[in-house]
C-alpha cells in the first residue's frame, strides 16, 4: 500500500479509538490494561506524548533516563496521566487523528503499529467488543520483522501463528491460531485471556 492509504488507516484507527475512549465509565480509565503496569489512562498518556513532546525535551527526559527509551516512556506516561484528567486525555486523541507522526525509522506503518497494538491493550485488557478490520491488523502483522519479537522478548519457538480472520501465519512448528489482532498482540508479548487462543501452545501465551 502507499503511505497515502497507510495514514488513511492511522486516521481511521486513531478516530475509532476516539470514540472508543469517549465511551468509557469514569473507572474503566482506571482500569489495567495488557500494559503491564499501566492503566487505560497510562496507556493513552503515552500514545498521544509525541503529539505534545518536541524533540529538545524528548532528548532531555531520555538523558535523565540515562538513555533507556523504557524507562523514559513509563516516567511519563505516569506523570501526564497523573496531571492530565480522562477528558484531556482523550482530547489528545481526538485532535490529533492526522498528526503526521512516525516513530523514528518506522514511518507511517510504525504509527499504525504504536496505535493499532496500544488501542488492543485497551480494548483487549477491558473485554470491548471493538475490532479494528482485519485487514488494517493486517497491515501491521506485515510490517513486522523478527526483530520485534526479539524486542518484545516474546518466545515463539515451535510454534506457528494462523490467523484465523486473515490470509496470514508466521513461524514453524504446532499451530496457534486466533484472530490476527489476537495474534498480533501475542508477538508484542502481551498474555491474553485464554479464550481467544486455541492450538497446544495456547497456554503458554494466555493469562
Amino acid at each position: 500500500m502507499s503511505d497515502e492509504e497507510i495514514r488513511a488507516a492511522v486516521v481511521a484507527e486513531r478516530t475509532e479509538l476516539a470514540a472508543m475512549l469517549a465511551g468509557l465509565r469514569p473507572e474503566q480509565w482506571d482500569a489495567p490494561t495488557l500494559c503491564a503496569g499501566w492503566r487505560v489512562r497510562e496507556v493513552v498518556a503515552h500514545m498521544t506524548m509525541a503529539f505534545r513532546m518536541r524533540a529538545p525535551r524528548f532528548f532531555l527526559e531520555l538523558a535523565k533516563a540515562r538513555g533507556d527509551f523504557n524507562r523514559m516512556a513509563d516516567r511519563q506516561a505516569r506523570k501526564d496521566a497523573a496531571a492530565m484528567s480522562a477528558g484531556e486525555l482523550l482530547a489528545e486523541v481526538r485532535d490529533n487523528v492526522t498528526h503526521p507522526w512516525s516513530p523514528p525509522g518506522g514511518g507511517p506503518v510504525g504509527a499504525l503499529s504504536h496505535d493499532a497494538i496500544h488501542g488492543l491493550d485497551i480494548s483487549v485488557g477491558l473485554g470491548l467488543d471493538r475490532r479494528p478490520p482485519a485487514a488494517r491488523v493486517g497491515l501491521v502483522l506485515r510490517g513486522l520483522r523478527a526483530r520485534n519479537t526479539d524486542y518484545f522478548g516474546v518466545d515463539l519457538g515451535g510454534v506457528r501463528l494462523e490467523a484465523t480472520d486473515l490470509d496470514w501465519s508466521y513461524g514453524d512448528g504446532t499451530p496457534l491460531r486466533g484472530a490476527a489482532q489476537d495474534l498480533l498482540l501475542v508477538l508484542c508479548g502481551r498474555r491474553l485471556p485464554a479464550d481467544l487462543l486455541t492450538g497446544t501452545p495456547a497456554a503458554r501465551y494466555t493469562l
